[in-house]
């Protein structure tokens, strides 16, 4: 048989073939989703965003030994972690990710703080890295204060230990044993000397669950060291390394809070709420500030509330008066004080603050409380 005789291609037929070619990958790049670059953190308490809602901090404390975190899409991994302090001491740090408010710093978005009884369910999910040539736990901690605390450190901690490695046991001393979302549980109770701590160490090593925050949150008031009318500030999940630590990884974590009545599974959603936002600024070349008055247009009072809104490219916070608002670009949210967290029904709370641009001025798109779109 003969074979075919090769047929040579014109240049208008192989600039045709590269066109769709190139088509082809465009399409595809365009349905890939967007993957964050990983971010490399080695500042003491340097921290990022992850998947535009949860942070991830470096949070070296108790050593001056250099710690970085290599902040991934879905969590991170502890890259260098020099050093090593006493066993029967504090850690060196609490690299972690977290949803919340941790010294001011908030997560995007974030309805927390919010008051426990206003709380339907908090599901999360964990997934860790675990090496072996290290001294340290894992531990996700749930913080609790009587107050819709955003800076500083809340009154009760509860920390659940999914591994620990070496000679380190939890803050106090063992009370029990206790089931918690279906597994059993050593349970310590202590005081660091700044906040309570309740501590849940698994007997063996957990790499990775999906789990109701709220079931260990109501334990906790079960034992009366927290009230169903205290708030929930922040979770997070990472490791306390006391020996080197390199390696120890948070392969993913999410974080939700659900808001309504805890006692109706049925209602696993924010309630609803209706508001209204103006604001009223005064601007100079470079420089701004702005008054917000968030008023409840509903008919139920509002109790903790968070206002988030977008800052126009070029504008900056520098400081701020009646709200603590985080970051100080980008998407803001602003959350109250201890004397402003309540909107009642026809009420509002006003705070504001000042900041700086370049370009042309122009004000937020919109505003959205708790979650809802405000008019």
């Amino acid at each position: 048989m003969r074979p075919l005789p090769h047929r040579p291609r014109t240049a208008r037929g192989l600039i045709g073939a590269l066109l769709t070619a190139l088509a082809t990958v465009a399409a595809l790049v365009a349905a890939a989703p967007a993957v964050q670059a990983d971010t490399l953190i080695c500042d003491q308490f340097g921290s990022t965003t992850i998947q535009g809602r949860y942070v991830v901090q470096n949070n070296r404390w108790g050593t001056s030994a250099p710690q970085c975190v290599t902040a991934t899409d879905t969590g991170f991994r502890l890259t260098q972690a020099d050093g090593s302090v006493p066993t029967n001491g504090a850690p060196k740090s609490y690299p972690s990710v977290f949803n919340g408010c941790h010294y001011t710093n908030c997560s995007p978005g974030t309805n927390l703080p919010a008051r426990l009884s206003g709380i339907a369910g908090a599901p999360s999910s964990i997934s860790y890295g675990y090496v072996g040539d290290a001294v340290y736990n894992a531990s996700y901690d749930i913080w609790l204060d009587p107050t819709p605390k955003t800076d500083g450190v809340s009154q009760t901690e509860i920390m659940i230990w999914f591994n620990k490695v070496g000679p380190v046991q939890p803050i106090g001393s063992q009370v029990g044993t206790t089931t918690v979302a279906g597994r059993s549980w050593q349970v310590w109770t202590g005081s660091n000397g700044t906040n309570d701590v309740i501590s849940f160490v698994a007997p063996s090593a957990i790499p990775s669950w999906s789990f109701d925050v709220m079931d260990f949150v109501r334990e906790t008031v079960r034992r009366g060291m927290a009230q169903n009318s205290w708030y929930l500030t922040s979770v997070q999940a990472g490791f306390e390394p006391w020996q080197n630590g390199a390696g120890l990884a948070v392969n993913s974590f999410s974080s939700a809070v659900n808001l309504g009545d805890p006692g109706d599974p049925g209602n696993p959603g924010d309630p609803a709420t209706a508001c209204k936002v103006t604001y009223a600024t005064n601007v100079w070349s470079g420089g701004f500030t702005a008054d917000v008055t968030v008023t409840n247009t509903g008919s139920a009072p509002v109790d903790p509330w968070k206002l988030a809104f977008t800052l126009p490219s070029g504008q900056r916070i520098t400081n701020a008066w009646n709200a603590g608002l985080t970051p100080s670009t980008g998407v803001v949210t602003a959350t109250p004080l201890a004397h402003n967290a309540r909107i009642a029904p026809g009420s509002g709370q006003t705070f504001g603050f000042q900041g700086t641009y370049s370009g042309s001025f122009s004000r937020p798109a919109g505003f959205s409380l708790n979650g809802t779109a405000c008019s």
